[in-house]
């Protein structure tokens, strides 16, 4: 069976195809989508029943097999296992962006899922998936309320460039994904090298003129072959009971909301008020005890509770805390709170709270990457845990959730723009972990402020300092909206957008944004940019009254680096033999030593806790890589007795042939009658035998000018003595 193909032609790049009708038929809905070599193949399905519960039941998954790109996964059991973190983050993201769009009614267990089959290089699967998954639903029997697509825009030698292949993708200006429908942007995720708000307003209107071109294509395809939508089943509706809890519980609310209460004191309020409403309730008619009556009641609760904090925001320019709309809560900061570790920092925005460490490490500490898609090494390493006690909950500690990863990855993002690539500290791995000890909104913001100042607090000399916040909004229409400025845990769940700036004084790094409404204008999204920046402005500001700078030295207990060339034909001396070498410098030293090579040539990368054994590995390979001197005295131990000589180690890693008629100055007849297997003697560098390239060295030509050389051994190790003979012949051996 041939299905249907359709084709969306893109500029400078191959096109996209959706094929669909001849592969997983038995899912609601399947599409087969391809650009270049990428395949990617992204399904729908949904349960036949309804479930029991207050919000969408949506899955969704993206999964890269290991055969896409010709490749069979590492590791004992060679299957594709549990997803790693690049999978989660595109799952999140795909989520993010069609979550908004599902009825509320909608209660079917829902899953989509998209497996990446054939991988291009050239062309990222994580928005084709997102596109795919889109055209998926839009076949499918499953509702939603608009179509969305997914792009990518990169901005570099200031232009602006739409799904570029992956070699455009180095070196960028800015590398954002952006989902939209017809009629806005509604999700946002991406780095920046310290750009202007102005610049990223201008990339999403760039991107969404694309987008909406996107939307047109699987419009067309719903249109011409989507199945017809699934009938929403009819919410309960209880008027009397809608009326009742409006005259019990509007003016409590309106007091509770302008109370200006802790968290926990308002959520404590707030049961207690629907809590003494509900028995009021179930006192005047015992048949609204019923479950459905119940779930009613609980569910019109929540959406009270929601209008009246808008109303609140809206008509009074009142907060849940009692700030203006622009205010930032209190905050403090402090560093060098751990005294074992590299670095550490705790920072606090009111009821939310971070404590970061920051950790030094090695070469050999560097993080692998082994994906389908991805293969390398990843030196600067950010890590979000969010435990349960954060919120005063009671939670089993589990593998890092979609959010952890989410917000690790984020975090991460913001401040690896200013992490040094250049220097020794470029040589180092840097890991930031940051532990949330509270939260009551933008957790992740906060991890931002607090890993930069550990990151200072640890000597790490950072381009800029970087400050992150969460701003939100209230909207009810043109004329009547709040922009707000480090929003709360509420105002997030209750608001129309969570937007998460970060960046330097100079401009921005990296942002994240989620938005719950159609029609939002881009004056809108400009003015919650400018108020972002004066918040960030603002809270750098308090983090340099902490900390003006970065140390000027590293903590006592992070590693030193030292960088030594080697010519590229003395690496393998260094290394040795199976690593022989190496392993024996960093095992006498106390060192960790990595060797790295380019077409210049190679360098030794030493790290030490301290300067005395970076000096001695430092020594020893300089030893191992310097060339002897024709004339010149060198310690030596004999290695390997031969018939005709010996051959000796001088100048460590360097053999020599001391021939049998250069150990002393009388005939010898059998070398074992002067030498034996390490022992310590003194030797003179007589240069390279031309017919076979070896070192001479002689012991009989050091006579009486060995003693006092410089080079001699030191007192305590004195070579041993050579036999002598009582009678020796007058003539010398031939």
């Amino acid at each position: 069976m041939d299905g249907y193909t359709e084709v969306f032609e893109i500029e400078g790049a191959e096109p996209i195809k959706l094929r669909f009708g001849h592969i997983a038929r038995q899912a609601d809905g399947a599409v087969w989508i391809q650009q270049g070599g990428t395949i990617v193949i992204c399904t729908a399905c949904a349960s036949e029943k309804s479930v029991d519960t207050d919000f969408v039941p949506l899955t969704v998954d993206y999964r890269e097999n290991f055969s896409s790109s010709g490749r069979i996964p590492g590791g004992f059991l060679k299957r594709d296992g549990r997803p790693n973190e690049a999978e989660v983050l595109v799952s999140r993201l795909i989520d993010r962006s069609l979550r908004p769009f599902f009825p509320k009614g909608w209660r079917r267990e829902t899953q989509l899922i998209a497996i990446l089959e054939s991988y291009d290089p050239n062309y990222p699967a994580d928005v084709l998936a997102g596109l795919g998954l889109s055209a998926a639903l839009a076949l499918s029997s499953i509702p939603t309320e608009q179509i969305v697509a997914t792009a990518r825009i990169i901005r570099k030698d200031g232009q602006f460039f739409l799904n570029p292949p992956t070699a455009h993708m180095e070196e960028t200006e800015l590398n954002l994904v952006v989902s939209g429908t017809w009629d806005s942007i509604v999700m946002v995720e991406g780095e920046m090298q310290e750009v202007e708000e102005s610049i990223l307003v201008e990339a999403l209107r760039y991107a969404h003129e694309y987008i909406k071109q996107l939307v047109q294509f699987i419009e067309r395809i719903r249109e011409r072959y989507g199945k017809p939508k699934a009938a929403l089943e009819p919410a309960p509706n209880f008027p009397e009971v809608a009326q009742r809890l409006e005259e019990l519980l509007r003016d409590k609310l309106y007091a509770i909301v302008k109370s200006s209460l802790a968290k926990q004191e308002r959520r404590e309020a707030f049961d207690k008020a629907f809590q003494e409403a509900n028995d009021a309730l179930v006192a005047q008619n015992p048949d609204w005890a019923f479950p459905e009556v119940q779930k009613f009641a609980s569910a019109y609760y929540a959406e009270m509770k929601r209008r009246i904090m808008r109303e609140v925001i809206i008509n009074e320019k009142v907060r849940l805390d009692g700030r203006r709309p622009e205010e930032i809560r209190p905050i403090w900061c402090e560093v060098g709170v751990l005294p074992r570790t590299h670095g550490s920092a705790i920072f606090t925005r009111g009821e939310t709270q971070a404590l970061a460490t920051v950790t030094l490490g090695t070469k050999h500490d560097e993080q692998i990457i082994d994906y389908a898609t991805q293969q390398g090494t990843k030196k600067f390493l950010l890590q979000y845990n969010f435990p349960p006690f954060s919120t005063g909950e009671v939670k089993p500690l589990r593998a890092p959730s979609r959010r952890e990863v989410g917000h690790s990855h984020l975090a991460e993002r913001a401040l690896r723009q200013v992490i040094p690539t250049t220097g020794d500290f470029a040589d180092y791995t840097i890991r930031v972990v940051s532990d949330i000890l509270e939260s009551n909104g933008s957790s992740s913001m906060a991890t931002v402020c607090a890993g930069c100042l550990a990151l200072m607090d640890a000597g790490i000399p950072i381009k800029a300092p970087v400050a992150g916040i969460a701003m939100g909004l209230i909207w009810m229409g043109q004329d009547k909206y709040a922009v707000l400025t480090d929003i709360l845990g509420d105002e997030d769940a209750l608001g129309d957008m969570d937007f998460k700036v970060a960046g330097t004084a100079k401009g921005l790094t990296a942002c994240q944004m989620d938005i719950k409404i159609q029609h939002m204008p881009y004056e809108v999204l400009e003015k919650a940019l400018l108020q972002a920046r004066e918040a960030r402005l603002y809270i750098l500001q308090k983090m340099l009254e902490v900390l003006p700078a970065p140390r000027n030295e590293l903590s006592p207990y992070a590693p030193r680096i030292y960088r030594l060339p080697i010519p590229s034909e003395l690496i393998g001396a260094v290394i040795g033999t199976g690593g022989k070498v190496i392993q024996e410098i960093q095992r006498s030293t106390g060192t960790t030593i990595a060797i790295e090579q380019d077409e210049k040539g190679g360098v030794a990368v030493i790290y030490a806790q301290d300067k005395a054994a970076l000096e001695k590995a430092a020594s020893i390979i300089r030893e191992i890589i310097s060339e002897p001197e024709v004339g010149q005295i060198y310690p030596a131990r004999v290695k390997l007795l031969k018939e005709a000589g010996a051959v000796v180690e001088f100048m460590r890693g360097k053999e020599g042939f001391l021939h049998i008629s250069e150990i002393v100055p009388y005939r010898v007849k059998k070398i074992q009658d002067v030498l034996r297997v390490g022992q310590e003697l003194l030797v003179k560098y007589l240069g390279v035998d031309e017919r076979t390239g070896k070192y001479r060295v002689s012991h009989k030509a050091v006579n009486g000018e060995g003693k006092s050389h410089p080079r001699s051994l030191p007192h305590e190790r004195k070579p041993t003595s050579l036999p002598r003979r009582g009678a020796r012949p007058s003539h010398r051996s031939s």
